[in-house]
């Protein structure tokens, strides 16, 4: 693989629509099959769903529980399509797997109280001084003359030390709204944010590393939810608000003459 080819990939991709990343990337992979691994692996895309073929309940798809073509469910622990005999997928091990199923659980309640709905999934894994995981969050609109999408990827590292544990947590917030009607006409806001903290915290048992995990997703996504606002719709806010005026334009005129002459007179 060339780093040139890589890196003008990336390039391009940061240029493209954000809500095209996925089918952008599908063509990109087409053209240059040798960049598929190291581009799946580096681009965050909106989350896809998939239905667990033993619980039927959704679950969702990254590279974190993928394993070639194969996705690791998170409800049944079995990877879908089955993979071969001699393949076992990379699964946690027992008391990594029982992390993760009670981190999935909170993650529920968590998603139910923020979201009132959508798709959630946690998968850990392991590591030699600790272990890993991701925790997904996805919440859509339904599609009509408006439609939206809130796609969160939590990646963090929890590194076991004496009596606490050092975690570092890379997040990542996908952002789609659009609209389109006689009134407005068509509108297309979307993109990404990916922010990231370390930071040590006290463990007693397995139970804290839930506690601590959840408290600085929930902390991030606060923070990141915040700065949407204000960089994406306060920005937007003003913008139109400067391009498009809804006072006529003798008001207007009249205003501005109206403090400019306030401004004169008190410099008196």
């Amino acid at each position: 693989m060339s780093s040139d080819q890589f890196d003008s990939a990336l390039d391009l991709l940061r240029r493209l629509p954000p809500h095209s990343t996925s089918a952008n990337l599908t063509r990109i992979c087409a053209l240059a099959p040798s960049l598929t691994e190291d581009l799946l692996s580096s681009v965050d895309q909106p989350l896809q769903t998939r239905q667990c073929r033993k619980t039927k309940k959704e679950y969702l798809l990254c590279d974190y529980n993928r394993d070639g073509d194969s996705y690791r469910s998170p409800w049944s622990n079995e990877f879908e399509p089955e993979l071969g005999d001699d393949e076992d997928g990379g699964k946690p091990s027992e008391r990594v797997r029982k992390m993760e199923l009670e981190m999935g659980r909170a993650v529920e309640v968590y998603r139910e109280l923020y979201y009132e709905g959508g798709v959630s999934s946690v998968y850990f894994w392991d590591l030699d001084d600790g272990f890993a995981g991701v925790v997904l969050l996805k919440k859509t609109t339904p599609r009509g003359s408006s439609e939206g999408g809130w796609d969160s990827i939590h990646v963090f590292e929890a590194i076991d030390r004496a009596r606490t544990a050092h975690y570092k947590l890379t997040s990542t917030v996908i952002l789609h709204l659009r609209a389109a009607n006689d009134a407005l006409g068509d509108l297309d806001l979307s993109g990404n944010m990916t922010r990231q903290i370390e930071q040590d915290m006290p463990v007693q048992n397995d139970g804290s590393h839930i506690v601590n995990v959840g408290k600085l997703v929930e902390d991030m996504e606060l923070k990141m939810r915040n700065l949407l606002q204000e960089v994406y719709f306060g920005k937007a806010k003003d913008i139109v608000g400067d391009l498009r005026s809804i006072q006529p334009l003798t008001e207007a005129n009249r205003d501005k003459a109206t403090h400019q002459e306030m401004i004169n007179f008190m410099k008196r």
